[in-house]
């Protein structure tokens, strides 16, 4: 049984801050802290410094510690990171490389090396990465994901990876073991790779020398994570076969839950394994909120939300990427932003750029039930995007069914949850998640408001065939799917 008189600690590695959640069984938030990351891009190349990882949790752990009740026994904590971020450190779990971030796309030569020796991978995943590392530096080296880094700072020993950071790397889910064979045969010594553990897993405990750093009590339990995508499913309580959770952050990531993998023979949608066994099946989109940042950097978001809600439909039509490479709905390493059309101002713009995302986030819906995937559950918004009413709102609309939003967005909640499951040893995820999840509002589509956005969602369905970035089968089953809601059989 999960401790009711216990705080949870989620801690998740943010692409622009680690935030951490102090969280009961009931959901009630004890605190919370933060930290702001920043990182080099360049092109196709994004790096963040991973030592700066650290320094950034000490100070948002002290800082959701700080309003503690005396003497709260913290029952275990959790981490979560990007998915695909990967390093290159020594024995000891320092770091030998800069960390190459989940959408760094320089691998694209080692990805195609990878594919070749049958190994199902996308450019921007941490097995072409840690290829690329390997040619750069060499040696005698130990691979890290974004987590491991933080678990070895805090247990003061280098860990096992989880399976669902694994993932990328290579890590077969369906045999439970790494490829050695493929891995071999592209050249991954022995060493490199570290033994994988299922999420939840109890790791270690945090030692004395991180407590004095972290404020996180000493012997706390160190449980295994999830990736950031995994970590906002459980923080949504989309568990359960056929429910959804939709992430907009900097990028969109759709995770669902399913009792079977969904198969793709793309790549594009991959399924991670959950603690109990069963399927999450997703992907990761490279458009997302990240485009709004880049195009208007000194925005009032809110502001911009009530202007845009003039233009419904925008005049422009928009594929908002973030950066260049498209990875779900569709693969495509050339894809570049698209806007079709002259939006009449900036409020327009803001408005195509609204829309854009959510016609990307119907194309993969829409992609998903082309695989033969169950979409009759309950869909869930979360991430920074589900902050804007508005967008929820129009978002709710061009997909053409409710939507529920949680009082908590953030993958820090879900580690807080995965932590009380793992720590408890007994119970089902699900269970321990949806006590934790307080959905806020429930957002409904407007009566006739989907229809509205048929036509510029064809457009842009057909603009994307055209250039050769989506296949012809999956638009066409777009297209056979424009009046009716995405959860549809």
């Amino acid at each position: 049984m999960v401790d009711e008189g216990a705080g949870w600690l989620g801690i998740d590695l943010g692409t622009q801050s680690v935030r951490v959640l102090l969280v009961t069984a009931d959901g009630t938030v004890l605190g919370s802290g933060s930290a702001p990351l920043t990182g080099r891009r360049d092109g196709v190349r994004h790096e963040q410094d991973p030592l700066r990882w650290w320094a950034a949790l000490c100070t948002a752990s002290r800082a959701a510690l700080g309003s503690a009740p005396p003497g709260l026994t913290v029952g275990g904590l959790a981490v979560c990171g990007t998915s695909g971020t990967v390093l290159l450190t020594d024995g000891s779990c320092r770091p030998v490389s800069p960390a190459l971030m989940y959408d760094d796309g320089r691998a694209k030569a080692e990805a195609a090396r990878a594919r070749a020796a049958g190994l199902a991978v996308q450019d921007t995943w941490a097995l072409p990465k840690a290829l690329w590392l390997l040619g750069e530096y060499g040696g005698a080296l130990r691979l890290a994901h974004q987590p491991d880094l933080i678990v070895s700072r805090l247990t003061g020993q280098p860990p096992p990876a989880d399976s669902s950071h694994a993932l990328k790397t290579g890590y077969d889910l369906d045999g439970d073991r790494w490829p050695h064979a493929a891995l071999d045969g592209l050249g991954v010594p022995d060493g490199l790779l570290p033994s994988v553990v299922r999420p939840g897993t109890r790791l270690g405990e945090v030692s004395s020398a991180a407590a004095d750093a972290t404020g996180i009590p000493a012997g706390t339990p160190v449980l295994a994570g999830m990736t950031d995508g995994c970590a906002a499913q459980i923080a949504s309580g989309a568990l359960r076969p056929g429910s959804w959770n939709s992430v907009l952050g900097t990028t969109l990531v759709l995770k669902g839950a399913a009792r079977d993998p969904v198969r793709d023979p793309t790549g594009v949608v991959y399924n991670h394994r959950a603690p109990d066994g069963t399927w999450l099946p997703g992907g990761a989109s490279s458009v997302g909120a990240g485009a709004l940042t880049a195009r208007f950097p000194d925005a009032d978001p809110a502001g911009m939300d009530a202007r845009a809600a003039a233009y419904e439909p925008s005049r422009a039509v928009a594929y908002p990427l973030v950066s260049p490479g498209e990875r779900f709905p569709f693969r495509a390493p050339e894809a570049t932003a698209l806007i079709l059309g002259d939006p009449a101002k900036d409020a327009d713009l803001w408005a195509a750029l609204l829309q854009g995302v959510g016609f990307a986030e119907r194309l993969c819906l829409d992609y998903l039930h082309h695989l033969g995937a169950p979409l009759d559950g309950p869909l869930t918004f979360t991430g920074g995007g589900a902050r804007s009413p508005y967008w929820n709102q129009l978002r709710a609309d061009i997909l053409g069914r409710p939507a529920r939003v949680p009082e908590q967005t953030e993958p820090a909640l879900g580690m807080a949850a995965l932590a009380a499951y793992g720590a408890s040893g007994a119970g089902v995820l699900a269970d321990v998640a949806e006590r934790m999840v307080r959905v806020r509002t429930l957002v409904d589509p407007r009566p006739g408001r989907t229809a509205v956005f048929a036509e510029p969602y064809a457009r842009l369905v057909d603009a994307l065939r055209d250039r050769g970035w989506l296949p012809a089968p999956v638009a066409a089953h777009a297209h056979s799917r424009l009046s009716r809601d995405t959860s549809a059989s």
